[in-house]
């Protein structure tokens, strides 16, 4: 039960950053938008590879994803009651024999390698969920992050067998808006407010 609580205290964190909780972990978080029902989409993700404090950590990178993604504008308060955040803490990082060392819904890969073409370091990351939510195979992921990555190179399988891949684990806790603001009815008696977001 103690674990519970903890873990239920790091989803409600990333919505009103307060620190609760202690411990080092790699990290991201994930905000996805659903609308009538609909598939959720992403609106944001950024996290850290290294181990960082838990709750500083979803405290920054609930602020840095919301915010800060460059692949989208910034998460507005009107949104909010159709965000879902999903923190995920990775764990059990292991260098793979090669590029195919790894399994579709349970790993991670984190990929490095020289650019060919621009003799450059790139890497780049997928969390565990990632290959299995697009239907990818483990060619189609692998060749995905070498673009990911910033590499515009033509893919080979020679390119491929250069990489050196570490795969890693996650686990997952996601709260909708609407759990967040029933938890705080029931713990408080009264409903978050919140400037600019619709009332629950």
């Amino acid at each position: 039960m103690k674990c519970m609580r903890r873990t239920r205290i790091m989803w409600i964190n990333c919505f009103i950053v307060v620190p609760n909780y202690t411990g080092f972990s790699p990290l991201f978080v994930t905000w996805k938008k659903v609308v009538n029902g609909g598939e959720p989409r992403l609106r944001g993700c950024i996290g850290t590879l290294e181990a960082h404090c838990i709750i500083s950590g979803f405290r920054d990178y609930a602020l840095t994803s919301a915010l800060r993604d460059r692949r989208f504008p910034p998460i507005q308060a009107k949104e909010l009651p159709y965000l879902q955040c999903t923190v995920s803490i990775l764990t059990n990082y292991e260098t793979a024999r090669d590029y195919l060392d790894w399994e579709v819904g349970k790993h991670g890969m984190i990929i490095e390698f020289t650019d060919p073409d621009h003799n450059a370091r790139r890497s780049a990351t997928y969390l565990p969920e990632v290959a299995a939510h697009e239907g990818w195979t483990k060619i189609e992921a692998i060749d995905s992050l070498i673009r990911k990555a910033g590499c515009n190179s033509t893919i080979t399988e020679s390119l491929r067998k250069r990489i050196r891949l570490t795969r890693y684990e996650s686990t997952l806790f996601t709260m909708h808006f609407s759990e967040y603001v029933a938890y705080v009815k029931a713990a408080r008696g009264t409903a978050p407010t919140i400037n600019g977001a619709k009332p629950q």
